[in-house]
C-alpha cells in the first residue's frame, strides 16, 4: 500500500494541465458542475419562481382589491360618519379635543424651521394645541437654533415647548415615549406627530381630527406622504414611483379591507389612550412606528388611511442617505416580523384572516419575499443559469411574470411610466442591499438596531446658488472635492463585473439574448458602484 501513487486518486486529464491554470479551473468546474451546482442551482430556480408566484399573487390581489375599492367602496368619509368639528359660540374652544404635536428632530440644521412653521400655523383653537419640539441633536449651534426659533413662536402666544434629553437612548421611540410623560400633555387626547421635513396645511387637524373623535374604535389616522423634491434628481423620481405604489395602493386596501396598515411613522394622528393600552413607544427594532402599530392592531384598534390628506415632505437626495435609509426599512420590519409573529398567532382579540394578511401579506411577502427574490433571482440565479446551460429559467418566470409584476407596480405614478425600464434596474442594484438588511433582521445580527438619520438637505442648494448669484461676483460657488474613493461602493462594483462577464458568455456562448439585459443591468451597478446616483453634495 505504501507505493500507491498519489495519480490514483486524481484524474490523469487533471495531471495533464497541472500548468495550465485556466485549464485546471475548467477542470475543477465541470467535475463539480454535474453533481453538486446544476442540482443546487435548480433548487435555486425552483425557490425563486415560488417566491416570484407569491409576488405576483400579492400584487394581483392588491390590483383587484384597489380597483373594488375605487369603484364601489364608500369614501372614508362615509365609512366612517365624518362630521367637522363646528365653532361653538357659547362652548367656546372647549368644543374642540386638545391636541398635541411631536415634532422629533436630530441636527435637522436645514429643516427645523419649515417643521416648527408648519405646525405653529395649524388651524386649531392656540389653547387646544401643545406644541412640543423634541431634540435630540448633539451639536449644540443647532440646538440652540431651534430653541431660539421655538422662543419666537412662543413669543407670538403659541403653545411650544422645546425639549431635549440627556442622551439617546431609544433614539426617536425614546423621544416621543420621554415626551408623553411630561405632565403638561396629560390634559391631551390625541397626538399628532411630524418629522422634521414635514410640513402639514393648515386644515390638517380639522380634516383628521374628527374620525378620532367620531369613531370610538379607531387608533390612527394617517396622511399619505406628498414630495416636494420628486424632481429634484432621477433619484428622488425612482423613490417617488417606489412609494406613490405603496401609499395610493398598499396603503389603501389595507385601510379598506382591514382597517390595518403599517403606520408610517409620521404625518399620522394617534389616540393617545390607544398607544398607553398597546404599550406605549418601543426602541427594540429600527421600526418602532411599524411595532406600535401592529401591537394596537391586535388590541383590537382599527386605522384610517386618508388618501386625500397629503403632507408634504422631503425624499433623501443623496445616494448615502438613501442607502441608511432604505436599511433601516429593510431591516427593521424583518427584525420585528422575527420578534412578534407567534404573538399574531396566538393573539385571541384578531380575527383568523387578519392574521394571514398581517403575516404573509403584509410582513412575509413585502416585507420579506419581496426584497429577496428581485436580488437572488434576476441578480444571481438568472446569470448562473447562463454558466450553466443545463438549468433553464421558464420564459414565465425570466420574462412574463416580472414584466406584469413591474406594470402594476407603475400604475401610481403614471407621469414617470417612461422610467419604468431605469426604476427596474436601479430597484434591482437596491434590492441587494435590501435583501443583506433583512437577513441582518431575520438574524439580528450586529447592525440590527443601526439607527442613522436620515439626512435632509431642505432648500440649502437652492440658497447657496441663490446667494451667489446676488453676490457682485456671480461666479458659481464650488462644490468642496469629495475624494473618489468615498463615494465608491465594492458591492455595487463586483456585482458589476460579474454581471459583465455573464453578459459576455451570453453573447457568445448564450441563445436566450440576456447579455441585452445584464449589460444594461451591469452599467447601473457601476453607476451606483461609483456614486454618480443622487444629488452630489
Amino acid at each position: 500500500m505504501a507505493q500507491i501513487s498519489p495519480k490514483f486518486f486524481i484524474p490523469e486529464s487533471f495531471q495533464v494541465s497541472r500548468e495550465d491554470i485556466a485549464g485546471q479551473i475548467g477542470l475543477i468546474w465541470e467535475l463539480l458542475k454535474a453533481p453538486l451546482i446544476v442540482p443546487l442551482l435548480k433548487l435555486g430556480v425552483y425557490i425563486c419562481l415560488a417566491m416570484s408566484l407569491m409576488l405576483f399573487m400579492e400584487r394581483v390581489y392588491m390590483g383587484i382589491v384597489i380597483i373594488l375599492v375605487k369603484l364601489f367602496w364608500q369614501k372614508p368619509e362615509k365609512r366612517y360618519n365624518w362630521q367637522p368639528i363646528e365653532d361653538d359660540v357659547e362652548l367656546g374652544s372647549s368644543n374642540f379635543p386638545v391636541v398635541l404635536i411631536q415634532i422629533p428632530m436630530f441636527n435637522e440644521k436645514e429643516v427645523y424651521k419649515i417643521s416648527i412653521g408648519a405646525a405653529c400655523g395649524l388651524s386649531w383653537p392656540s389653547d387646544r394645541l401643545v406644541i412640543q419640539v423634541l431634540d435630540d441633536s448633539t451639536d449644540p449651534a443647532i440646538k440652540l437654533m431651534v430653541e431660539q426659533e421655538c422662543q419666537r413662536w412662543a413669543a407670538k402666544g403659541i403653545n411650544i415647548r422645546y425639549q431635549i434629553r440627556e442622551n439617546r437612548t431609544g433614539y426617536k421611540a425614546g423621544a416621543l415615549k420621554e415626551g408623553l410623560k411630561r405632565s403638561y400633555v396629560k390634559h391631551c387626547e390625541y397626538v399628532a406627530i411630524f418629522d422634521a421635513d414635514f410640513r402639514p396645511e393648515p386644515d390638517y387637524l380639522r380634516r383628521a381630527i374628527p374620525y378620532l373623535v367620531q369613531n370610538s374604535d379607531i387608533a390612527l389616522v394617517q396622511a399619505r406622504w406628498r414630495f416636494v423634491n420628486a424632481d429634484e434628481c432621477l433619484l428622488t423620481r425612482m423613490q417617488e414611483m417606489s412609494l406613490d405604489y405603496h401609499f395610493k395602493v398598499e396603503q389603501e386596501v389595507g385601510s379598506a379591507t382591514h382597517a390595518f396598515f403599517g403606520f408610517n411613522g409620521t404625518a399620522g394622528v394617534w389616540r393617545i389612550a390607544a398607544i398607553n393600552e398597546a404599550g406605549g413607544w418601543k426602541d427594540r427594532t429600527t421600526v418602532e412606528d411599524m411595532d406600535l402599530a401592529v401591537r394596537a392592531s391586535l388590541k383590537g384598534w382599527k386605522f384610517v388611511y386618508l388618501g386625500d390628506l397629503q403632507v408634504k415632505s422631503e425624499l433623501p437626495s443623496t445616494f448615502k442617505a438613501f442607502r441608511f435609509q432604505q436599511h433601516r426599512w429593510s431591516c427593521g420590519p424583518a427584525n420585528l416580523f422575527r420578534k412578534m409573529v407567534m404573538e399574531i398567532i396566538r393573539n385571541k382579540k384578531v380575527k383568523f384572516w387578519k392574521k394571514v394578511y398581517v403575516i404573509y401579506s403584509f410582513f412575509f411577502v413585502r416585507k420579506i419575499i419581496a426584497h429577496m427574490v428581485t436580488f437572488s433571482f434576476y441578480c444571481v440565479v438568472l446569470p448562473l443559469t447562463i454558466l450553466v446551460p443545463e438549468v433553464q429559467v421558464p420564459i414565465w418566470g425570466a420574462v412574463y411574470i416580472p414584466s406584469i409584476i413591474t406594470i402594476l407596480n407603475s400604475v401610481g405614478t403614471p407621469r414617470s411610466i417612461h422610467l419604468l425600464f431605469y426604476w427596474i434596474l436601479f430597484e434591482n442594484v437596491m434590492s441587494m442591499h435590501r435583501t443583506k438588511a433583512t437577513f441582518i433582521g431575520l438574524l439580528e445580527a450586529g447592525r440590527a438596531n443601526e439607527w442613522v438619520v436620515t439626512e435632509k438637505l431642505g432648500d440649502a442648494l437652492k440658497n447657496k446658488a441663490a446667494d451667489a448669484k446676488n453676490k457682485t461676483n456671480t461666479k458659481a460657488p464650488k462644490k468642496p472635492k469629495i475624494k473618489f474613493a468615498e463615494r465608491m461602493h465594492t458591492l455595487e462594483l463586483g456585482f458589476g463585473v460579474f454581471l459583465f462577464f455573464c453578459g459576455c458568455y451570453d453573447f457568445v456562448h448564450g441563445k436566450n439574448n440576456y447579455f441585452i439585459y445584464l449589460f444594461l443591468q451591469t452599467i447601473t451597478f457601476l453607476i451606483a458602484g461609483f456614486g454618480y446616483i443622487g444629488t452630489i453634495v
